[in-house]
């Protein structure tokens, strides 16, 4: 485990969090290293010598820290976007263990990824399909495709990360699929090599991964009727984590399951937050206490801006003291709430804990889906993060100043005679 308490006080592997708040200020979003490395190989040993990737989820956590190390150790990339895509290869990763998902792929997005080496497309429509392979051609390049398909799945997930049934944007009809394969096949821009399929995220069952691999080699095999090869199997991410108290997948029953299932068949997996999400923890200051005859809010300093998670999907956290024993505090059932003003702004609501002002609270499992979905609302600057290794710990990204959210903006100036 990389955070847990040690003489009362939590720490991020041998580092005390009072240290790193002493060092860096709060708000403080904080990594262990070793848990992202024992996450991913996790996933990538449970294979054993079959024929995979893991290619972690990019928009989980893009920090170039936390591709860095899992570039090091082997990784490949799950992108959605040209950004994510630089951040990569700025991280040392390879192009060719990229797979390119996203709804929206641009020209210019497309151009690019062919200019590198992508390993492949993962295609979301039949106009997307016609855009690459133009794209492809107007460049003199085969792009490499895969087809996600949207089995129907139910993942039991909530709604606003579920991708797997017929009422989301993601992928194509199975029925259509069959159409789409034989169109890329008659394209000599257009390499077909996988089959795709990601049914959402922070899914706790294997049931479900499952229900959809049984539809996927149902076609799988009408493409073999039909003589279209296909040489990998993208299954997508979405395995959850352990948020409060959930029961979790095994990822070596899970990965079991599936090879069972393929034979030989090459598997790709896209994990994002399985590998980062219980490896990073959100710091932030209590302000001040305020309590009335209905409510006792704990006004910290970070906020929904900071972590969105909360306010955007009811999301719980685990809040942690970083001093285990506080003898002083006022004992309450206590709504995190901050500075934002929007009623929405909250990190965590009746939570039982003994308060004072200037308590640091470690908000749990924030690794993934934090910084990265955070905003500059109310013009504060996002918050530091910090990267920890045993007893060393590093900055991976400075703390914004006021000043820099406006250096790209220009106030309206009205035009003189001898402008016009």
């Amino acid at each position: 485990m990389g955070f847990s308490y040690k003489n009362q006080i939590l720490h991020a592997e041998s580092v005390a969090i009072t240290d790193l708040m002493k060092a860096y200020g709060s708000p403080l979003y904080v990594y262990s290293r070793t848990d992202i490395e024992n996450n991913w190989r996790e996933f990538d040993q449970a294979f054993g010598a079959h024929p995979h990737l893991v290619c972690y989820a990019v928009k989980a956590n893009s920090n170039l820290a936390v591709l860095n190390v899992l570039a090091k150790l082997g990784s490949g990339f799950d992108i959605v976007s040209i950004g994510e895509l630089e951040r990569v290869l700025a991280a040392g990763g390879k192009a060719g263990q990229c797979v390119f998902s996203g709804v929206a792929k641009t020209v210019i997005e497309i151009e690019r990824a062919l200019e590198v080496g992508v390993r492949c497309f993962n295609v979301e429509s039949a106009s997307e399909l016609s855009r690459i392979e133009a794209v492809a051609r107007s460049v003199g390049k085969q792009a490499p495709i895969s087809i996600r398909v949207n089995p129907n799945v139910d993942a039991k997930t909530h709604p606003y990360i579920s991708t797997g049934l017929k009422e989301n944007k993601f992928g194509v009809d199975m029925s259509d699929a069959l159409n789409l394969y034989q169109q890329a096949q008659n394209s000599k821009y257009l390499n077909v090599q996988g089959l795709d399929c990601h049914i959402g995220s922070q899914i706790t069952e294997v049931a479900p991964f499952l229900d959809a691999l049984d539809k996927v080699l149902l076609l799988l095999e009408q493409l073999k009727d039909k003589g279209i090869d296909i040489t990998h199997l993208d299954l997508g991410g979405g395995v959850g984590i352990d948020y409060e108290g959930e029961q979790t997948i095994d990822i070596k029953a899970y990965v079991d399951a599936i090879i069972s299932k393929v034979g030989l068949t090459e598997i790709i997996l896209e994990p994002g937050r399985a590998i980062v999400g219980n490896a990073g923890i959100f710091v932030t200051k209590v302000e001040f206490l305020k309590q009335n005859s209905e409510h006792s809010f704990a006004i910290v300093d970070g906020a929904m801006n900071d972590l969105l998670r909360p306010s955007f999907y009811n999301a719980y956290h685990q809040v942690l003291p970083i001093n285990e024993k506080n003898t002083t505090g006022v004992q309450a059932q206590w709504d995190l709430v901050g500075p934002i003003c929007e009623t929405g702004d909250f990190l965590a609501k009746n939570r039982a804990l003994p308060l004072s002002e200037g308590d640091y609270l470690a908000l749990m499992s924030a690794g993934a889906y934090g910084f990265t979905m955070s905003s500059n609302y109310n013009t504060r600057p996002r918050v530091a993060e910090v990267m920890v290794a045993n007893a060393t710990h590093q900055l991976v990204r400075k703390r914004e100043t006021v000043a820099e959210l406006f250096t790209h903006e220009h106030v309206w100036h009205t035009p003189t005679k001898e402008t016009i």
